[in-house]
């Protein structure tokens, strides 16, 4: 193994893109019987039918619009939207359909890394249709997914994962977000600091108490973290992670 050495040099001529199926297990259901689409859909067991028990597993966008999301109880889910339509999951055809989105990344390239049934990363720095662009490589997949099988999915692109997958949340549904290295720690200063990896329900209304809703905010209150207890090195890590973002090997 080599040594760690000092100043870092980071890779900017990579490029990777994050690919993320828009409310895919609502989608699916969307796409096979259209008129679901028209009313908020939820896809877990009724709670009048489990006794209050079970939990969301995805929502559409229309029930997102009532403050339902996963991982919420379907009681909860109920109670916000009385009248959604509560499906139960069916596994084996999302598992199906992800395995059909997963063809279409290895046309494109072999260095695919799923991180659960809707989600991948994609390094296309060199690719099989020999596009310089990653974002033209982005629009071809999201095309044929939209094609092919009527799904719609969001794209993040940049130089490494921790940025594509950011960029890929940035603007969904259907949505395309470029982070270029130039851009990349002004885009991080910006983002909600609950979009942070690591950043959970406890440690989010700690950090609005501080009056920290964004990382340029964290910057400046970066003393008092200590208060956050085991967090700390979380965020001292960002910190030090945009300081580094950008160093060159003078040599």
């Amino acid at each position: 193994m080599s040594e760690l050495s000092f100043p870092l040099k980071n890779d900017l001529s990579r490029k990777i893109i994050h690919i993320d199926m828009d409310a895919f297990f609502a989608s699916v259901e969307e796409r096979d019987a259209p008129s679901l689409a028209k009313s908020p859909l939820v896809i877990a067991r009724h709670p009048k039918d489990t006794g209050g028990r079970g939990v969301v597993t995805t929502a559409n966008y229309l029930a997102r619009q009532y403050g339902i999301h996963s991982a919420m109880s379907a009681q909860k889910a109920y109670e916000l939207c009385p009248q959604a339509v509560f499906l139960p999951g069916n596994y084996e055809k999302y598992r199906a359909v992800s395995k059909q989105v997963r063809e279409i990344f290895q046309r494109y390239t072999d260095l695919v890394e799923p991180m659960s049934i809707d989600e991948a990363y994609l390094d296309v720095t060199e690719n099989k249709i020999q596009a310089k662009s990653a974002i033209k490589v982005a629009k071809c997949i999201q095309h044929d997914i939209w094609h092919e099988l009527q799904l719609t999915c969001s794209a993040g692109v940049s130089y490494n994962k921790f940025l594509a997958k950011l960029a890929s949340d940035y603007q969904k549904p259907r949505g395309l977000t470029v982070v270029m290295p130039e851009d990349a720690v002004a885009f991080l200063k910006k983002l909600p600091i609950e979009k942070f990896h690591g950043v959970g329900k406890k440690t989010v209304p700690k950090m609005h108490e501080l009056g920290i809703q964004a990382l340029c905010q964290m910057m400046l209150v970066k003393r008092n973290l200590r208060i956050i207890g085991d967090q700390e090195d979380y965020f001292l890590l960002i910190l030090f992670s945009l300081k580094a973002m950008h160093y060159r090997d003078e040599s």
